[in-house]
């Protein structure tokens, strides 16, 4: 984004930490975005996350308007270069493009990083960020059906994945 209401990507620092959470918690009490209820503590949201390809989105006056980041699948060896990732944006900066310049700037950095392959699970009733993701450049793998349970019902998710074209 550039010009009026252009956003700034940077690496998530622990000074964005409140307003990381806030945003996490923004996207819980919505229903559709995880299964989690609760927002953790930084340490525990930290510790949980690659250091390397965690972002943020600064407005200009370096409030967070939104935040990416990975997550390893498995610590066996053959998927070393798959990861989970989350993007999530405060609801007053969505459809700005925020979304879309932080998961564009999180796929340089797993590319650039060596990552083959970064998936998530979305909600079937986000279409938000199954338009998002596919804008991205994910396809859909398929849908795994009564996941689990949440807020008193099953639900449904929705397989993403983006292979890097830069990892052979």
């Amino acid at each position: 984004m550039t010009g009026e209401g252009a956003v700034r990507i940077r690496p998530m620092l622990p000074a964005h930490a409140e307003q990381v959470l806030e945003i996490y918690r923004l996207g819980i009490a919505g229903g559709d975005a995880t299964f989690e209820t609760t927002v953790p503590g930084w340490e525990a949201f930290d510790s949980a996350r690659a250091p390397e390809h965690r972002l943020v989105a600064l407005d200009g006056d370096d409030r967070v308007l939104g935040w990416a980041a990975v997550s390893p699948v498995s610590e066996r060896c053959a998927y070393a270069g798959v990861v989970e990732h989350s993007v999530y944006v405060r609801p007053e900066a969505r459809g700005r493009g925020v979304g879309l310049s932080l998961l564009t700037a999180l796929l340089a950095s797993t590319d650039a990083g060596g990552i083959w392959t970064v998936q998530s699970g979305i909600f079937p009733e986000n279409t938000a960020s199954l338009a998002l993701h596919a804008k991205a450049g994910f396809r859909v793998v398929g849908t795994r059906e009564r996941l689990g349970r949440h807020r008193g019902g099953w639900r449904d998710v929705v397989l993403v994945e983006r292979r890097s074209p830069a990892v052979d």
